[in-house]
């Protein structure tokens, strides 16, 4: 093969040199070079990844194998995607799980290759690489805060070796060697320490990915045993986890105190996940969610569902699975158009309320969307009972959501120019002096009701269903909402929620926008003066607010 590029790769801990080479056709490979004298290991890995492959699994597909002046070389497809590592926090609980459970699902896969029958016994072998560990833990001048529960779970759970079966393992199992496809799909990489051994105790390594996102890790476990977990793994698998554990601290001396201080600090924080090695199953783990599916989209629910009606309306392509409200929403296209459905009335996972409440507030919000009609605001199509509970169908809006519960879209949106910035603020300052005029009066509005389409620079204001109209007055106590948005009436039994209280939530939107959410002058990205305005605006006494939006917006302009 012949390459018309060649970039370097320095990520990883792997001796191999890596490259991002591309050929005369413009396809991209992965090019690993490793020293002459590991040609018969890089053959056998080589060989072994084309087993795998085989198999179905998701991964960098051998194509070519050779020697060259450098050494030993291997050619790989090239994955277009992301760091699972680095992007998995960005994803809801549901689709973290799933992935989780999509990576065990492949890990079962890659275990169902033996190991050759000339294999060592797996009891002797594993024994001998444990006291070497205890040997070598008991010479480093560094010690563990209780490490001694890691030698005596070890030293009182060895029995549990015996007569274990062997298999291929891929030898470093864990978020940081899989990658998201540009597509969505998961990937394992990273072969090139594969090894025949116990099959759980590929798990040794899933203590990075409950560090983390714990909803991968336990979704990993789940999907490996299709969620029948029997107790006799977790035991070995604390097993596993001590001794790899104690050989971390020495293993981290040579690249420094950064790394010596991780593993000090990952060795503290399994001792907590174990309780001092107590308790084989770590607090980490749960059990998993019910999981149904909409055209091929998962979502999580107490328990089944029928959502067929929603074919209705096309195929389902997005579901937002992690309200607390009772409504389940998704977003779905039929001939062009998108459209999005917020749903009452089925057993969603985060509502511990009565389905009939939830169906009774969604219908309760049908007259504020049917008279609330601004530019920014998202467009209500029909509302009507279907399906055993009730559907408000909106026109699609294409964006990102601001709302600090969708970490990715969160870091993007505030990543925004000020420029950017200050026209979403504006428009929701228009919003508001909109909804001032029509006699309403916002509750429960937050950055998650915020939407921003970087494509086409348009603001949309979602989720008012808790709007009212005036007068209105505080009869809940602690009304909803969060509170980084909400005025001091609004904890406020009988007190009184007005224009004066709004005024306090664009102020209060001001500081979310341009100073990360902290009402200090140094995290303030606008000038002084627009500082004092929104100050102003989130004063704790009414009176000393400004006593409108348009008296907000005349002093914003000002400036």
């Amino acid at each position: 093969m012949n390459f018309v590029t060649k970039e370097p790769i320095n990520k990883g801990w792997s001796s191999d040199k890596k490259y991002c080479v591309t050929d005369e056709n413009g396809t991209r490979y992965l090019l690993r070079v490793s020293d002459i004298a590991q040609h018969d290991t890089k053959q056998s890995e080589f060989n072994m990844m084309k087993q795998v492959a085989s198999f179905g699994v998701p991964m960098c597909q051998p194509i070519e194998f050779g020697t060259c002046e450098d050494g030993v070389y291997s050619i790989q497809s090239w994955i277009d995607g992301e760091d699972a590592e680095q992007v998995m926090s960005g994803y809801s609980d549901t689709e973290q799980y799933v992935y989780g459970l999509e990576a065990g699902r492949i890990l079962r896969k890659i275990h169902s290759i033996p190991a050759p029958a000339t294999q060592e016994d797996w009891e002797i072998r594993f024994n001998r690489k444990m006291d070497y560990k205890i040997k070598k833990y008991s010479e480093c001048p560094i010690k563990y805060e209780n490490g001694q529960a890691f030698l005596d779970y070890i030293n009182e759970n060895r029995h549990l070796l015996k007569n274990r079966p062997q298999v291929y393992q891929h030898g470093d199992y864990h978020i940081g060697n899989m990658m998201i496809g540009r597509g969505g799909k998961l990937y394992i990489i990273d072969f090139n320490r594969n090894d025949y051994g116990d099959p759980w105790e590929e798990f040794n390594r899933i203590v990075w990915c409950a560090q983390k996102a714990p909803l991968f890790a336990s979704g990993m476990v789940n999907g490996y045993f299709d969620g029948d977990v029997p107790l006799e793994f977790w035991k070995l698998l604390a097993l596993y986890i001590s001794s790899n554990t104690l050989s971390s601290v020495y293993w981290a001396i040579p690249f420094g105190q950064n790394e010596v201080d991780t593993m000090l600090n990952q060795a503290k924080e399994v001792l907590s996940w174990y309780d001092n090695m107590r308790n084989p199953i770590p607090t980490w783990y749960f059990k998993g969610y019910y999981l149904q599916y909409a055209d091929a989209v998962p979502f999580k629910l107490k328990s089944a569902f029928d959502f067929s009606f929603l074919s209705e309306y096309g195929t389902v392509f997005k579901v937002y699975d992690d309200q607390d409200s009772g409504n389940i929403c998704f977003g779905t296209e039929k001939d062009g158009q998108h459209y999005f459905i917020k749903f009452a009335g089925a057993p969603t996972e985060q509502y511990n309320g009565d389905p009939a409440d939830a169906i009774a507030r969604l219908k309760a919000t049908l007259p504020v969307y049917s008279e609330l009609q601004h530019a920014n605001l998202i467009e209500l199509v029909e509302a009507k009972d279907i399906g055993g509970g009730f559907a408000m169908v909106f026109k699609w809006a294409s964006g990102d959501c601001m709302g600090r519960m969708y970490p990715a879209a969160h870091r993007r949106f505030m990543q925004l120019p000020v420029d950017a910035k200050l026209k979403v603020f504006r428009d929701i300052l228009s919003f508001f002096e909109y909804i001032a005029s029509q006699n309403y009066v916002a509750i429960d509005f937050y950055d998650g009701s915020i939407m921003y389409d970087f494509e086409s620079g348009k603001t949309t204001i979602c989720d008012i269903d808790f709007f009212s109209k005036q007068p209105c007055s505080n009869d809940m106590g602690r009304m909803w909402g969060s509170s980084r948005f909400q005025s001091p009436e609004e904890f406020q039994l009988g007190a009184v929620i007005d224009e004066i209280t709004n005024v306090y939530t664009v102020g209060a939107t001001a500081f979310a926008l341009f100073g990360e959410y902290n009402r200090t002058r140094d995290k303030w990205q606008l000038r002084d003066e627009l500082f004092e305005v929104a100050a102003k605006a989130v004063s704790d006494d009414r009176t000393k607010r400004q006593q409108s939006i348009r008296q907000f917006i005349d002093e914003w302009r000002n400036y």
